[in-house]
């Protein structure tokens, strides 16, 4: 860049180069990345660090990232929230609780989880595990319903299980996207893509499971947040299961 454009590269152009190798797998390239930086890293090459370890299950290398993160930006909630998921999905249960621990004595709260569609002229809001919207308890019903039929395609990895374990009621099957792509599926005209705004991150879990219910009902699901969003058609996402 600088010699062929004039441009020297900056903290933002190396967050995304670090991000390309972790989307490709090759973790130990892009710690080597940021060993040799012209410059102290900043939040957003450990961030895309952090993330990339979580698609790939690097656990000790995400620690690394986050303690770095810890230091950077001690009061975001997202570095305590990826680590934590990150030690929970690969069975280190003290680990998360030292993370959650950690998050109560620094008074950093989770910033809670919204959704929202629009249909007609009504918009739809949603919180986690929410109790109130009124047709909640149908939306609970379809999701149920179209835990059955997935079931019923055959076996499925242990995740999905849980994901479609609805009578339960845990919040971890009750996110808010999940309710409100659930009310799209019901009260949108049959084939119309069923669009979903939300405040966080979406989970892997329910990206899991829109996949399914795309191709279960043969419906596209749009699900957006920030500057991100995934296109799910077909049992596939537009991220190629990488955000």
């Amino acid at each position: 860049m600088d010699h062929v454009y004039g441009i020297t590269p900056g903290e933002d152009h190396y967050a995304r180069l670090i991000d390309l190798l972790c989307r490709a797998g090759k973790m130990s390239e892009a710690k080597d990345v940021i060993r040799n930086l012209p410059f102290d890293p900043g939040a957003r090459v450990w961030e895309a660090l952090l993330a990339g370890c979580q698609i790939h299950g690097n656990v000790e290398l995400g620690i690394e990232a986050a303690e770095r993160l810890f230091e950077l930006t001690p009061q975001h909630d997202g570095t305590y929230v990826l680590l934590s998921n990150m030690c929970a999905a690969v069975g280190r249960w003290d680990d998360k609780a030292k993370v959650r621990k950690m998050m109560r004595e620094r008074g950093v709260k989770k910033e809670p989880g919204c959704s929202w569609i629009e249909i007609g002229k009504q918009v739809h809001v949603f919180l986690v595990d929410d109790p109130v919207h009124p047709d909640v308890q149908e939306v609970y019903m379809y999701l149920e319903e179209l835990g059955v039929k997935m079931r019923k395609l055959g076996p499925t990895p242990a995740t999905c299980c849980m994901i479609w374990n609805l009578c339960k009621r845990s919040m971890r099957c009750l996110h808010s996207e999940k309710l409100a792509v659930a009310v799209g599926l019901l009260k949108l005209p049959p084939g119309a893509t069923v669009i979903v705004l939300k405040n966080l991150r979406i989970c892997g879990d329910c990206h899991t499971a829109f996949k399914f219910m795309s191709k279960l009902v043969d419906r596209e699901i749009v699900v957006t947040y920030g500057k991100r969003f995934h296109h799910f058609r077909d049992g596939e996402c537009s991220c190629g299961n990488y955000w």
